[in-house]
């Protein structure tokens, strides 16, 4: 299914009837992956998910957006289902914008719970390793830019990009790969206890982009949190646990 909000074409997915949960994917990621998770979910409740603005077979947004611009969207996309009360899944970059709405004042709808799967909003401890990479790729980034480099090597600043940035950046068009930047250098640690629904977190253990030290963290700070962590399972741990996540996802939802 598509529908224009704001001017953006948005790819979605729409399931079952009764109290509406929304499904927010992780960066580089689209609504595909959550199709087991629709079909668990939409036994009970109406479930929306949909490919975020530059994400999936959605448009890209109309400029380099920041976390409160994708917020905003999704309160936007939201209006047409009148709700008064919303459940929120995040999984990774999902949950910083659902870690933001619930510091939001003034919201159309009441939310009621939080799941947020393997999800980032904490930065992480900067080392003096990173620092150095940090100042190297922006030097070479600045000689790589000048129009004498750019003459001789038009290729050299696209190829040191992709050498010295991560696999989501590199992968990114232009308009995203400023997008990224801008998301993940915001710290949303000092939001966590205004989140004051139940929230259940669920972490894979062998999680190495945003590690299980991060659900930690987030379980101390939401107020009323609960911890699951999945062994044998990373990043994805919905999809690497698939049978235990559907069944900790029915015991918090449910849906026996």
């Amino acid at each position: 299914m598509t529908k224009t909000v704001n001017g953006i074409k948005i790819n979605y997915v729409q399931k079952g009837e009764g109290d509406l949960i929304v499904l927010l994917h992780g960066w580089g990621s689209n609504i595909k992956l959550f199709a087991n998770l629709i079909d668990l979910l939409s036994k009970k409740y109406k479930v929306v998910a949909m490919d975020m603005p530059g994400f999936g077979e959605s448009a890209e947004p109309p400029s380099a957006w920041c976390v409160d611009d994708y917020v905003e969207f999704v309160i936007d996309f939201l209006k047409d289902y009148n709700a008064d009360k919303v459940m929120l899944l995040g999984h990774s970059f999902g949950g910083r914008v659902i870690i933001k709405m619930n510091s939001r004042e003034n919201l159309p709808f009441k939310i009621t719970k939080v799941i947020l799967v393997d999800s980032a909003g904490i930065l992480p401890p900067k080392s003096n390793k990173k620092s150095f990479r940090t100042y190297y790729y922006k030097a070479g980034k600045a000689i790589l830019s000048t129009g004498l480099a750019q003459k001789i090597a038009p290729d050299a600043l696209e190829n040191f990009r992709k050498k010295m940035g991560s696999a989501d950046y590199a992968a990114a068009s232009p308009l995203m790969r400023q997008v990224l930047v801008k998301v993940v250098n915001e710290d949303l640690e000092p939001l966590l206890p205004n989140i004051k629904c139940p929230a259940l977190l669920v972490w894979g253990v062998n999680d190495t982009a945003t590690p299980l030290s991060d659900g930690e963290k987030m379980e101390k700070l939401i107020p009323d949190a609960g911890l699951v962590k999945l062994e044998n399972a990373g990043h994805y741990s919905f999809l690497d646990q698939q049978y235990t996540f559907n069944r900790v996802m029915s015991s918090f939802m449910k849906l026996d």
